[in-house]
């Protein structure tokens, strides 16, 4: 099953009182404190279908990093956006969050095959971060879904050559909670009453941290930009990803997309994303 890349993503107005959205709904930043910085998806997600952000800007002094998970709950229907993803949404229950953070993110399952999806599990040893077949493999693949890779993976040096060079970008393998780092969120359907959800960072899953998450209801996506982490932007995955490599295969210079007659904002994408 391929995933599913249709809809432009965009922040929810409903959210935490410390966050400010930019005008095209698609830019979290948290404008004082450490916490009330809880965001939800615009839309539910379909199965598959991933919300990803990438990390804009930090800021020191805090302890702690972004949050991201899944509710059941209509943002619409809060009476009030709780001030932190973990404990006070995932108290009210329908919600799945997971906190990240530098070094240990992949899922350690216990005996019985569950991962909690409140108080999220410890990992062992930082090789498992280490990717395998990164190098390789054009998709991520969990269970019977792909996800292209391309856009997933952020990068630690953008910059004019990097549409060339992307093999050589690929190598600066950037740590979860690092500025341009990307994380997503996804679920994966289990039967047709439940599903599991996988938590990305930059091109890797780090396994199942919520596990039988009923789907009788929507599910919406949470970003809590959480302590350290600022500001985030919501990277798209539809089209435009092809649109950006053809137009690029025509080019030598990224600057020189300047003189072409596209909208600004395609220049600025095919620039920069």
């Amino acid at each position: 099953m391929a995933a599913v890349l249709g809809q432009f993503m965009e922040f929810h107005l409903v959210h935490g009182t410390n966050v400010k959205l930019d005008p095209s709904r698609t830019q979290a930043t948290r404008v004082e404190s450490f916490a009330n910085g809880v965001c939800f998806s615009k839309d539910p997600l379909s199965p598959g279908e991933i919300f990803l952000v990438e990390i804009e800007e930090k800021e020191l002094g805090w302890c702690g990093h972004l949050r991201i998970g899944l509710t059941a709950h209509d943002p619409r229907t809060l009476g009030t956006v709780p001030e932190y993803s973990l404990p006070d949404l995932v108290d009210m229950g329908d919600s799945w969050v997971f906190a990240i953070t530098r070094n240990h993110n992949k899922v350690i399952e216990d005996e019985g095959g569950e991962a909690e999806g409140g108080e999220q599990p410890n990992v062992g040893d930082e090789a498992e971060n280490k990717p395998k077949t990164f190098f390789t493999d054009t998709h991520l693949y969990i269970e019977n879904m792909s996800i292209p890779r391309d856009k997933l993976v952020g990068r630690s040096r953008p910059g004019r050559y990097s549409h060339i060079l992307d093999d050589l970008y690929k190598t600066n393998a950037l740590p979860p909670t690092a500025r341009r780092s990307r994380i997503g969120v996804v679920y994966v359907p289990k039967g047709q009453e439940y599903a599991d959800m996988h938590i990305i960072i930059n091109g890797e899953d780090m396994g199942a941290s919520a596990k039988k998450i009923p789907t009788n209801k929507p599910l919406y996506a949470v970003v809590d930009v959480f302590a350290a982490t600022k500001s985030v932007r919501i990277v798209q995955l539809p089209l435009q990803t092809l649109c950006r490599k053809t137009i690029q295969k025509h080019i030598i210079l990224r600057m020189a997309l300047d003189w072409l007659e596209l909208p600004e904002l395609l220049k600025h994408y095919c620039k920069y994303e």
